[in-house]
């Protein structure tokens, strides 16, 4: 009996430690994400001559980033997210 304890407090503990690590994971996902659409919005900007279709582009990107984000904080509020 004492080692099935063992046993699941160690489980335990290592999966508290792996949703740390993909809860910091999500976060610089989420950086990047924002760096992207910031690097493609001076992209557009630069390239002017092409036309505003690259800024308008990274405005749609940037709300979409949103949005995914936004729904990501609901799914882990309502626990809806997969395993």
């Amino acid at each position: 009996m004492a080692d099935d304890n063992d046993v699941a407090h160690l489980t335990y503990e290592l999966l508290k430690r792996m949703q740390t690590q993909f809860t910091r994971m999500e976060v610089e996902l989420g950086d990047m994400k924002l760096r992207m659409t910031t690097l493609e919005g001076q992209m557009g900007d630069m390239i002017s001559h092409i036309g505003h279709v690259e800024v308008q582009v990274a405005g749609v990107n940037r709300r979409i980033d949103r949005l995914e984000e936004r729904v990501s904080r609901i799914e882990r509020r309502l626990d809806l997210i997969e395993a």
